[in-house]
């Protein structure tokens, strides 16, 4: 039975991943957040995965919140690049497979089409640098990695757009929402499936794929829709980036071409309004 090492168990991704895998008892199932495994600690971190000695590692973990970033290179870099460096090369030392997961930012979000895998990157804030830094890393470290890029995640776990949206809907009358910034949401639970189908594939095709839901919208039309599952009364208003100042710049286009993962692998890639839905309805159960 192999051994899947997830870290970053308690953010949105690894939570999604937890829930699956019960299904999966073809694999043993080992759930880290950085009181079990310290991903800053990269003196130490080799000799914590040997202890654990998994055959298949999934690294969820990372420095996701943008606008602190601006403020925190070093532990960015520590979390997004320097201890993903280390995670590549033990795996590839240890004959283990390795899925990194990073993102949309790392490119400058100046395209008009959907971003495929070879698309040039030119991330425009620390998070970004950052994470395509872990990317290369990754692949200079052990070229048999599988990097699966996506965007704009949400979750019934963790804090995320959905659940503030959500919030705020019920507690103001009127909000103001980006319109200007182009992508798709990404419901981590369409996510975590997209990984284990990958798991359990007859092939492992090493390289960088593309995951989000299907779908091209702003934050804004992605505020509405979810007004709109959620029936909630409040006035939503467009208004471009430069009205909503932020410490990180964020990419204006950074919708993501889906196709490599869905023919390599045979992912499906639901629709966000389904996916919507699904994630919403699970959060008024938990309301309810």
């Amino acid at each position: 039975m192999k051994k899947v090492l997830i870290t970053g168990a308690n953010g949105q991704l690894g939570s999604e991943l937890n829930v699956l895998s019960k299904a999966y008892t073809q694999f043993e199932w080992v759930f880290t957040d950085y009181q079990e495994l310290d991903l800053c600690d990269l003196d130490n971190l080799a000799m914590a995965l040997n202890k654990i000695n998994p055959q298949i590692i999934i690294n969820c973990a990372a420095h996701t919140a943008v606008d602190k970033a601006e403020s925190e290179f070093e532990l960015s870099d520590v979390l997004n690049h320097q201890s993903v460096a280390v995670l590549a090369q033990w795996s590839h030392t240890n004959d283990c497979k390795f899925i990194h997961i990073s993102t949309d930012y790392v490119f400058d979000g100046t395209a008009s089409l959907p971003l495929k895998e070879d698309a040039v990157t030119g991330p425009i804030n620390v998070y970004g640098k950052t994470k395509l830094a872990g990317e290369i890393a990754c692949m200079r470290e052990n070229p048999n990695t599988i990097i699966i890029r996506t965007s704009w995640v949400y979750s019934s776990f963790g804090a995320n757009f959905v659940k503030t949206m959500s919030r705020l809907m019920q507690e103001r009358d009127t909000l103001n929402v980006v319109n200007d910034q182009i992508g798709s949401p990404t419901y981590a639970a369409d996510l975590a499936q997209a990984i284990l189908t990958i798991l359990t594939h007859t092939k492992w095709e090493a390289g960088i794929y593309h995951f989000s839901n299907e779908g091209e919208i702003s934050w804004y039309e992605f505020a509405l829709a979810i007004q709109e599952i959620g029936r909630f009364e409040c006035v939503i208003s467009g208004i471009p980036s430069n009205a909503y100042p932020t410490p990180a710049k964020r990419p204006q286009y950074s919708l993501l071409d889906k196709s490599k993962i869905a023919t390599t692998f045979g992912v499906v890639v639901p629709d966000y309004r389904v996916s919507l839905e699904k994630c919403m309805r699970l959060l008024k159960e938990d309301r309810g």
